[in-house]
């Protein structure tokens, strides 16, 4: 997407939707009309990093585009043609196929920097330029930063920005990291922001349904690790365990009628070592490793273990977080995953 909605009629676009649900409709039951718009203006049309590479400085040196405009212009398009393929399928197809269809938001969980007033405004602006501006069901969650304000503090010359919301985004605090820092830049491992971005999506949104669409942990791709110590992926196991047990924290009273989150899917991200658009093959999501000359794929530890958790036959979330286990994997996970 991006820059191609300056081009393409929406309505090419929605055409090429009617044809998606016409040839697949009747196996896929779950669609995404637009997967992390947020992310796609961003790289696009703001640092410039994604084709048709659109930038200005103090973001990036580029022929051409306008970083404090564009990105706002891109997702203005973006979310009408969400809106027409969400009314196409509902009008045409839904009663018949019986599916749902949503679009996915890349999120970060933001808490303030300080105590202060201004950095907690901070925090908020930070999730109205980066969330809460879809109407989506599709929340890809990996990491949590500090929201810092910039109205009154000095901040980098790319965050104290109106297209920043005059908001830095850090993921240190009196020197101390937020949380692990992995092998993305600004991705650290901080699992209590789960529950956080579902409590904040279920308040914002009236508790609509949710699906955990993307989350995961990154590891290195060092060709010269022998592979045993690649699949004994002991962090990944660290990271999905306790990122679960939050999220089933933050479910686990709607499972009784007590106001919980109606999240009505899990996906792990990803099932193999994967092609990332940013980084290729230098970093690895999957729960099986692949060797990328015969392409043999082995299942890691996590894999076992997630497998495990999900027929029932252990306890991965722990026993606090699991009292609902059994409706929590019934109802949650095993028809999505």
């Amino acid at each position: 997407m991006g820059r191609i909605m300056y081009f393409v009629r929406m309505e090419d676009y929605v055409h090429m939707v009617e044809l998606c649900l016409t040839s697949f409709g009747d196996r896929v039951k779950y669609w995404i009309t637009i997967n992390e718009p947020n992310i796609v203006t961003l790289y696009a049309y703001e640092m410039g990093l994604f084709p048709s590479s659109c930038c200005s400085e103090p973001f990036g040196n580029c022929i051409s585009g306008n970083s404090d405009l564009e990105p706002l212009v891109g997702m203005h398009n973006m979310i009408p043609a969400h809106g027409m393929a969400a009314k196409l399928y509902r009008d045409k197809f839904q009663r018949k196929q019986g599916g749902l269809i949503g679009i996915t938001v890349h999120s970060f969980m933001f808490e303030p920097l300080t105590d202060s007033e201004l950095d907690h405004d901070a925090a908020k602006r930070a999730f109205a330029f980066n969330v809460n501006c879809i109407d989506f069901i599709g929340i890809n969650h990996y990491s949590t930063v500090y929201a810092k304000d910039c109205t009154s503090s000095s901040c980098s010359a790319t965050a104290d920005r109106a297209i920043q919301g005059f908001v830095e985004l850090v993921g240190e605090r009196d020197g101390v990291l937020i949380g692990e820092l992995t092998m993305v830049d600004g991705l650290y491992v901080v699992p209590r922001g789960m529950e956080g971005i579902v409590n904040h999506i279920k308040i914002r949104y009236n508790n609509k349904p949710m699906f955990i669409t993307e989350n995961g942990y990154n590891s290195p791709n060092v060709q010269e690790e022998r592979i045993n110590k690649l699949v004994n992926d002991v962090k990944r196991v660290g990271y999905h365990t306790s990122y679960l047990a939050f999220l089933a924290k933050s479910i686990r009273i709607v499972l009784n009628d007590r106001g919980g989150a109606d999240v009505r899917g899990y996906f792990v991200w990803s099932l193999m070592d994967n092609y990332e658009w940013l980084y290729g093959y230098k970093v690895r999501f999957g729960l099986y490793h692949v060797d990328r000359k015969s392409l043999t794929r082995i299942p890691k530890l996590s894999a076992k273990l997630y497998m495990d958790f999900l027929t029932n036959k252990s306890d991965l979330i722990g026993k606090e977080a699991s009292r609902d286990k059994r409706s929590f994997q019934k109802d949650v996970m095993m028809p999505y995953s």
